[in-house]
């Protein structure tokens, strides 16, 4: 059997990608939130057996490949994913799967990551899986600045921030400073008996946060999120560009979903949203996303 180019581009949409030089295709299995329970596992071994070459093989973004299907059995492995509660998929120009580092676990982590990324998985990878994009959408949550995901490198990243709330009348100016030892940024330091914290300086990482013995430092801050637009890695790298302040919460999916309203209605076709911003301008981008008007168009956009 001799595939065509419209066969290939048939199944390449659905997850699934040819095998160099073979007439194979890897099968692309997307998680839930990036987290894949132990009976996934199982299923997704017992398809390999049954449909590929018996591997399965984890992708930098978080999903899972399983190679050497048969290009008729494509839609056998899909009726088999199917009711095993798999998704095939991960491609094309739309919003691609969320990765997220282990925030929710990790002694580091500022808020619960995959809580966040299975929140985004099922309001946008799965609800705007039929939104055609100019290009690919690509999603990335770090739990603290150590920044492991890399969410300055996505087309949409977010990053958990913790800053200190310090009490000065709780402070004892010990002379091994439990929080002057701990942070990583050198930004806190005792000065004539009392702790200083260079803002400059300071990361707002929340490695401090509750390690002072007496209560100087609470653990009580709020977390609060870094988001950074147009981050690309690859052929053409751009650092993501930080909007001008923190924002809550409640305020990330609002703005994730005025970014991508914003890229569809501004972005050329094939054509990345840092390339877009860096094209239209990252002021008057920015004005729009942390505004409200692009929402009253959404219907309209979306339309489109």
């Amino acid at each position: 059997m001799s595939l065509t180019q419209e066969q290939i581009n048939s199944v390449k949409g659905r997850g699934f990608l040819q095998n160099r030089g073979t007439e194979l295709f890897s099968g692309r299995v997307v998680p839930t939130g990036t987290v894949f329970t132990a009976e996934d596992f199982k299923n997704m071994a017992a398809l390999a057996e049954k449909h590929g070459n018996g591997k399965l093989i984890c992708t930098s973004r978080q999903s899972v490949e399983i190679p050497g299907i048969p290009f008729e059995k494509i839609e056998e492995a899909e009726a088999f994913a199917h009711a095993h509660a798999l998704i095939f998929g991960g491609t094309g120009a739309k919003v691609r799967p969320v990765t997220a580092c282990k925030g929710t676990t990790c002694v580091y982590g500022n808020f619960d990551t995959q809580a966040l990324a299975r929140e985004i998985h099922e309001k946008y990878y799965l609800g705007w899986n039929q939104v055609k994009l100019p290009h690919k959408f690509k999603i990335g949550i770090g739990g603290c600045p150590n920044s492991c995901i890399k969410p300055s490198l996505n087309d949409f990243g977010v990053e958990g921030h913790k800053a200190p709330i310090f009490n000065s009348e709780l402070c004892r100016g010990c002379k091994k400073c439990a929080i002057e030892t701990r942070c990583p940024s050198k930004a806190a330091r005792v000065v004539d008996g009392k702790l200083v914290i260079d803002d400059e300086k300071c990361l707002t990482c929340g490695v401090c946060t509750g390690k002072c013995p007496f209560g100087a430092i609470s653990c009580d801050s709020e977390t609060l999120y870094r988001i950074y637009i147009g981050g690309t890695w690859g052929k053409s790298t751009r650092m993501g560009t930080p909007l001008s302040r923190l924002v809550t919460r409640d305020e990330v999916l609002p703005i994730l979903e005025k970014t991508m309203l914003w890229f569809k209605e501004n972005g050329e076709p094939k054509e990345r949203l840092g390339k877009a911003l860096d094209r239209i301008g990252i002021e008057k981008a920015e004005a729009e996303i942390l505004g409200d008007e692009i929402l009253s168009r959404k219907d309209e956009i979306l339309a489109k």
